[in-house]
């Protein structure tokens, strides 16, 4: 009778011990990951205050239908080009010609630089910029001054 309370006891004793051991490591790698998501959301956050646009002047040339928008980095962060997109009425410019300060052989618009974006468009009247993160600038290209919202 001696052993047998004693034996059940230790298995009692070594089921407990397991199933702490799991509990732990499951609770312990829950709280992990949201440890990470949380810090991750806060990068995301940062990073996306840091990103900024403005679009400064356009320039429409009526006989050849180019449309030129002039666009400033006005954030904290260098941007993609690549990864910037041109709306003019609604439509999509994915073959847009692109020069940063002058480069059209560049892939990065750092912060303070310029961006030049043209493309052949009949009678424009709303260009839109969206950068990284959505942001972007919105501008009435259909008159001789800018308005810019």
């Amino acid at each position: 009778m001696g052993f047998s309370i004693s034996g059940s006891a230790a298995i009692v004793f070594a089921g407990m011990f397991i199933s702490f051991g799991i509990f732990y490591g499951a609770t312990s790698n829950s709280f992990e990951r949201v440890t990470d998501a949380q810090t991750d959301q806060t990068d995301v956050i940062v990073d996306e205050k840091n990103v900024a646009v403005e679009i400064v002047a356009y320039e429409r040339i009526d006989s050849t239908d180019r449309l030129t928008i002039l666009v400033n980095n006005t954030g904290a962060r260098a941007l993609a080009v690549d990864e910037t997109d041109l709306f003019v009425d609604n439509e999509y410019f994915a073959d847009a010609e692109t020069a940063v300060n002058g480069d059209r052989d560049t892939t990065l618009w750092a912060p303070g630089e310029q961006l030049n974006v043209t493309v052949r468009v009949e009678n424009p009247s709303r260009a839109k910029i969206v950068a990284e993160h959505g942001i972007g600038d919105t501008a009435i290209v259909s008159g001789d001054s800018l308005v810019v919202f």
